[in-house]
């Protein structure tokens, strides 16, 4: 994992499992050149808190391996993740048998190894469906999204697309991308500010996402595209408020001014958010206007823009 969604996905997992695990990044299988992405062992004195942790808490019950795939995986990857899982099975018992000051056993043995280790579970995360997989592992569905392989593997496969839009998926969708991703942002928009899963989110969003000045581009790079879905999650909400009250057009001027405001400030943020300063006489000249329609057009023009001048260039 290499690039800054996949480094994104890791550190995600790893503080979420943190909160209720020894959890661990880049665990490397000294047997074999391969690095396990996030290693989770359960904290039996934690089990309440995972118990609240949704689906990732019961992905983590059990000491396991986990792997977020940023494309649909393919046999020959998921094959390699099963190598990693034998191997670092291997390794766990030799160090048990270290730790008590055991001799090697006999390869040619039956008898396990004393002390025994558990044989830790292997969770694939994939965004899509990945039927070759699936086939050859004869995995079955045992929820929306999660399937679970022949029981002497002891892996999941866990298919993003497939989870349900609830809570209790939110931190694994948050490893998705596209529409999946803006869901899952607006998802977590809307939970409260203490939320345990705004805690783990939000700092690794700003990190990974929003932490990184972006060169402009012509298509939305992901910092634009996060910043558009904040925006199009508060559109959402403006609408459904309008279809209650039985009216798309005709807002009173109370709401005209809170849309208004709220419109410039996400215009400044889209500034802040691309490194841009905003000096005092240009912050005062955004937040005075109150057409919100001309507030949306600045607002498309600040995601994508490289300076200041690209954005007060169209102001009139």
């Amino acid at each position: 994992m290499h690039n800054r969604s996949d480094h994104f996905a890791k550190s995600l997992l790893r503080d979420g499992l943190s909160l209720v695990s020894a959890a661990e990044t880049e665990v490397e299988v000294l047997a074999a050149t391969q690095k396990i992405d996030v290693y989770s062992v359960p904290d039996p004195a934690r089990e309440a808190e995972r118990a609240g942790m949704g689906l990732l808490g019961e992905l983590a019950a059990e000491p396991s391996l986990f792997e977020p795939f940023r494309g649909t995986p393919s046999l020959r990857l998921v094959r390699r993740c099963l190598r990693k899982q034998l191997t670092w099975h291997h390794e766990l018992e030799r160090r048990a048998r270290a730790a008590a000051g055991s001799a090697a056993p006999d390869p040619d043995a039956d008898a396990p190894p004393q002390p025994a280790v558990d044989f830790p579970a292997l969770v694939v995360i994939s965004p899509g469906r990945p039927e070759t997989v699936l086939d050859a592992y004869r995995c079955e569905p045992v929820q929306a999204g999660v399937y679970h392989a022949v029981p002497g593997l002891v892996m999941r496969v866990v298919v993003l697309a497939e989870l349900p839009r609830t809570r209790a998926t939110l931190l694994l969708r948050l490893l998705g991308s596209g529409r999946l991703l803006r869901e899952a942002l607006a998802d977590l928009a809307a939970l409260p500010d203490d939320a345990w899963e705004k805690s783990i989110a939000k700092p690794l969003l700003v990190h990974f996402r929003l932490g990184t000045q972006e060169p402009t581009i012509e298509k939305e790079d992901e910092v634009s595209a996060e910043i558009r879905a904040w925006f199009e999650e508060y559109e959402r909400k403006l609408r459904a408020e309008e279809r209650k009250e039985g009216r798309r057009e005709g807002l009173n001027e109370g709401r005209n001014e809170g849309r208004a405001e709220e419109a410039a400030r996400a215009v400044l943020t889209a500034l802040r958010v691309r490194g841009i300063a905003v000096p005092d006489a240009a912050r005062e000249r955004i937040l005075a206007e109150k057409d919100p329609e001309t507030l949306e057009r600045w607002l498309e023009r600040a995601i994508v823009a490289g300076s200041l001048a690209e954005v007060l260039d169209t102001l009139s």
